[in-house]
């Protein structure tokens, strides 16, 4: 069976990244509706949970392939398998933290990755004093093994959660030993070489974003 992905592979055009940042809402609101026992959904039901228009739900898909059937909605557990696989949500992702502060070790205690195909498998720091201690089941190792700690877990994506002026240099390592997805959390936006992604999270400017929309008397589309 060729699934939407491969057919993407194939001639499609390149998928906007708006687009695969909401394909995780997506996963999220089928698996909702899954396990409230809804089988078949359409674009204005998923909208209205989704708060997006039919016609953008519509326009996301079809980068990927045809899932519905126009008038009969589309299969909910179909579509989730589908975009699943889109995701690489199929298999499990190691993941790595570097940082074990109070945000770091708020991560490592997070029960939710699992579930969702993540694993977190190592945890590092350069604190002396946190070293060899245990956080969220994991044995916190020395940054100085980063390398090695990399190689024996086979991290795929790391998490970073140190202080602003060692951030760079941490990614830069993390990218010399391999690792080409980073999820950081420090509010600065370290440089990466072509091929490796990394994704900022910094409630600060969601909170200055959504402050345009109080001073301005609207509402968040």
């Amino acid at each position: 069976m060729v699934t939407g992905f491969e057919q993407n592979n194939y001639g499609r055009p390149e998928v906007p990244d708006v687009v695969v940042s909401r394909l995780p809402q997506y996963v999220r609101t089928l698996t909702q509706l899954l396990a409230e026992g809804v089988q078949i959904a359409n674009s204005q039901q998923l909208g209205e949970k989704l708060q997006i228009t039919p016609a953008q739900i519509r326009k996301d898909l079809s980068y990927f392939g045809r899932f519905g059937k126009q008038g009969r909605g589309y299969n909910v557990d179909h579509l989730l398998e589908e975009l699943k696989q889109i995701l690489g949500l199929t298999v499990t992702w190691n993941v790595a933290v570097v940082g074990v502060g109070r945000l770091g070790r708020a991560i490592l205690n997070y029960p939710g990755f699992t579930p969702d195909g993540f694993q977190l498998v190592a945890a590092l720091d350069d604190n002396p004093e946190l070293v060899g201690h245990d956080v969220g089941g994991l044995t916190v190792q020395p940054v100085a093994q980063l390398g090695d700690v990399i190689q024996r877990h086979q991290v795929s994506i790391a998490i970073v959660a140190v202080p602003i002026a060692y951030t760079q240099e941490v990614v830069d390592r993390l990218v010399e030993c391999g690792v080409k997805a980073i999820l950081n959390y420090a509010p600065i936006m370290p440089q990466v070489p072509d091929g490796v992604s990394v994704r900022n999270i910094d409630p600060l400017l969601s909170l200055q974003s959504m402050t345009y929309y109080l001073a301005n008397g609207s509402t968040l589309e």
